[in-house]
């Protein structure tokens, strides 16, 4: 057994600290003297102890501290991840607010807004390529938006929910320098009701703002606070040179999916049954469904989420659309191919 002080010592945790999350039900001792009120603890209870206190250096809340110490690894994971989550957005809004401040201190320090005039019918196909992979989680607010990277001569714009991602680039005549922001999802949406028909659309982006002139009407709203996902970095890995690649008739493929007797594997996600697609080169070139009895062996087979497939396809536009397999780890990337900036890429499932 080792005393308060001494776990104190090999935990890096306080005394105080310890007596703290006894009393908070996080990390109870092992046993606690009846006349002295000494608490004792076991050798098992030094690697929790040294968790608790790691959490506790990064700022974990106490209850989730408790769940992370009581939990099973891929659990504590996640509760990671979502801590993360929140830092991250911390930090975006510290960096939006120190920004806003610095315009208060030196009034010429004015964020500048770019403005961009492009067709209505480009910009309407850009985000029938990407709305279908834009976030909901409130746990994610980053990702519940558009993000519209502007550059010159053209907007780029994106969508992910960290299972799929979808990216669309349009040419732009534009006037002010590179900017970033975030457009909320329901602009983006009372945006595309008015982009059917020709003639241009104007833009303005920059200042934590966003808005829009089409058609006689002038849409805005304030831009997301949060910083994007680095779009170029989840690309990385097969998709420049993947190892399979075949150019599909899209209704083909969408009714073989939707057949009810189409090959599905199932798996678990989040305890909940999840429908998984598996695709693979069907030796003609082009790609076909596998069921689970043909999973086995070194032949290329990538699973993905079956409704997010589908909704992929439908977001091409197009009557064929390429396919692109490079493993079982790999992200299937759908092409249009005619458009070189249009693509979609789904995270696979692994089976």
């Amino acid at each position: 057994m080792r005393s308060i002080g001494e776990l104190a010592r090999a935990s890096g945790l306080t005394v105080s600290a310890l007596r703290f999350y006894d009393s908070a039900g996080v990390l109870v001792p092992a046993r606690v003297d009846p006349v002295t009120g000494y608490r004792w603890y076991t050798d098992d209870q030094v690697r929790p102890a040294r968790l608790v206190a790691g959490l506790r250096r990064v700022g974990m809340p106490v209850a989730q501290i408790a769940a992370a110490v009581r939990s099973e690894p891929a659990s504590a994971h996640r509760l990671l991840d979502a801590h993360l989550r929140r830092l991250e957005d911390g930090l975006a809004d510290a960096r939006r607010e120190l920004s806003r401040i610095r315009t208060l201190i030196d009034p010429e320090e004015q964020p500048m807004t770019t403005r961009l005039t492009l067709s209505r019918t480009d910009l309407g196909a850009a985000v029938d390529a990407v709305r279908f992979a834009v976030g909901t989680d409130p746990d994610v607010p980053a990702l519940t938006g558009v993000l519209l990277d502007v550059e010159p001569g053209a907007v780029t714009l994106v969508a992910t929910d960290r299972h799929r991602l979808a990216v669309a680039r349009v040419g732009a005549d534009v006037d002010g320098p590179a900017v970033r922001e975030i457009a909320p999802a329901d602009l983006v949406d009372r945006a595309r009701v008015l982009l059917d028909g020709s003639g241009d659309v104007r833009l303005a982006v920059g200042g934590g703002a966003v808005t829009v002139e089409v058609a006689g009407r002038t849409l805005e709203a304030i831009a997301l606070p949060y910083d994007f996902p680095d779009h170029r970095r989840l690309l990385h890995g097969g998709l420049d040179r993947p190892a399979h690649r075949a150019t599909v008739d899209v209704a083909a493929l969408r009714a073989a999916l939707t057949d009810a007797d189409a090959p599905v594997v199932h798996r678990e996600y989040a305890g909940a049954p999840l429908p998984v697609s598996v695709l693979g080169p069907d030796g003609r070139g082009g790609v076909r469904l596998f069921g689970e009895d043909e999973l086995s062996g070194a032949a290329l087979r990538v699973g993905v989420n079956a409704d997010y497939l589908l909704q992929a396809l439908d977001a091409g536009g197009r009557g064929q659309l390429v396919l692109e397999l490079d493993g079982p780890i790999t992200p299937l990337a759908l092409r249009r191919p005619d458009d070189v900036d249009a693509f979609s890429i789904l995270m696979p499932i692994r089976l």
